[in-house]
C-alpha cells in the first residue's frame, strides 16, 4: 500500500509484485474503506467437512486401504449425507497421514517359508564377495505384450510400504508374451534366451540352458562355480540333477518362494522398464523379441555388479 500512496503507477506494482489489476485495485478500496488489507475473521470459505467425518474418512481408507478417492467420497456421503469431492477426501486423508502409494508385491509366504528364507539369509550375510564371485543367479521371466495398466494405489502412511497390511500377494501374472532366461554374476553375464513357444520342462532347461551356457560359465568360473537357480519344477527334474552331477557343477541351496532374494529380479525390473519406455512399443511377439535381447544387451554391467555387491 505504500507503493500506492506514493502515487506509484498500478501498472508497475502488478508488474513487480505479479498481480492482476483487479487484485491491486480491490485491496487498494479495501484499505481505503477499513484501513487494513488483512482477511476479516471467518471470511474465509467454510470447511467442506467436520472433524468427525474427517475421522470417519481415515477410519474407512486404513479399513480398505485399496479404495479410491471416490469410492471414499461415495462411503462418506452413504454414511453421512455430506457429498464432497474426490479432491477434497485426498486433502483430508493427507491431512491424517494417509497417501496413496502404489504397493509392494510379493508371493504368498507360509511360516515355514519364512522360517527357512530367515535361516538362508542368516547363513549367507557374512559371505565375502570373492565368495559371491563364484555365483550365477538364473531365472526366467515373463514378459507381457499386453501389460497391465491399471495402476494400484493403496492408502498408507509413509515409511510403511512394508507393513504386511500395505503388501499386496500376487502369484501368477498372465498375457500374450515372451518366456526368457538369463543369468548374471560379477563383471559377466549370459546372453538372453527366448523359449520359443511351448511351456519350459526339465529337457528344455537342459538342453537349451544349462548345456550351452551353465557348461561355459562353469568353465570360466572354474572348481568353485556355484548355479544358482529357484525351486522350480523343470529345475528340480531328475535328468536336470543327473546332468548338473555329470558335469560336476554345484548348485546353491535355494529357499522355496524367494525371488526377492535373486538380484537377477532387479535386472528384470530394469529391462521391463527399458521395453517400456521404447516408443513406439513392440507390438508383435518378434517385435517383443528383438527389443528384449537388444535391451539386454545395453543394461550397464555396473548396475549388475552392485546388485550382486
Amino acid at each position: 500500500m505504500g507503493r500506492l500512496e506514493a502515487d506509484q503507477s498500478q501498472v508497475l506494482i502488478c508488474r513487480e509484485f505479479n498481480l492482476t489489476p483487479s487484485v491491486v485495485c480491490n485491496l487498494k478500496k479495501q484499505f481505503q474503506d477499513t484501513g487494513s488489507i488483512e482477511r476479516k475473521p471467518g471470511q474465509d470459505r467454510p470447511r467442506a467437512t467436520t472433524a468427525t467425518e474427517d475421522r470417519y474418512l481415515s477410519i474407512i481408507a486404513r479399513r480398505n486401504r485399496c479404495a479410491t478417492d471416490s469410492q471414499l467420497s461415495r462411503d462418506l456421503y452413504a454414511a453421512t449425507g455430506t457429498r464432497v469431492s474426490r479432491v477434497t477426501v485426498s486433502k483430508r486423508l493427507h491431512e491424517t497421514g494417509l497417501l496413496a502409494r502404489r504397493p509392494a508385491v510379493c508371493v504368498p509366504l507360509t511360516s515355514t517359508n519364512k522360517r527357512v528364507r530367515l535361516a538362508w539369509c542368516r547363513e549367507h550375510r557374512d559371505w565375502r564377495m570373492d565368495q559371491w564371485a563364484t555365483v550365477l543367479f538364473t531365472d526366467e521371466s515373463r514378459f507381457s505384450l499386453n501389460t497391465d495398466s491399471h495402476r494400484t494405489f493403496i492408502w498408507r502412511e509413509p515409511g510403511t510400504r512394508y507393513l504386511p497390511s500395505n503388501v499386496r500377494e500376487i502369484d501368477h501374472y498372465g498375457g500374450r508374451g515372451l518366456m526368457v532366461w538369463a543369468g548374471i554374476m560379477l563383471d559377466g553375464r549370459t546372453p538372453l534366451h527366448v523359449f520359443e513357444r511351448g511351456t519350459v520342462t526339465g529337457v528344455r532347461y537342459r538342453d537349451e540352458i544349462l548345456e550351452p551356457c551353465a557348461h561355459l560359465f562353469r568353465g570360466a568360473a572354474g572348481p568353485e562355480f556355484i548355479l544358482m537357480d529357484d525351486n522350480a519344477r523343470p529345475h528340480r527334474a531328475l535328468l536336470v540333477d543327473e546332468f548338473l552331477e555329470s558335469e560336476d557343477i554345484r548348485r546353491m541351496d535355494w529357499p522355496a518362494r524367494s525371488p526377492d532374494l535373486n538380484p537377477i529380479e532387479h535386472v528384470w525390473d530394469a529391462l521391463g522398464k527399458a521395453i517400456a519406455t521404447r516408443n513406439p512399443p513392440p507390438r508383435t511377439i518378434q517385435e517383443m523379441k528383438t527389443t528384449l535381447l537388444k535391451e539386454w544387451d545395453q543394461l550397464p554391467q555396473e548396475m549388475i555388479n552392485c546388485l550382486i555387491s
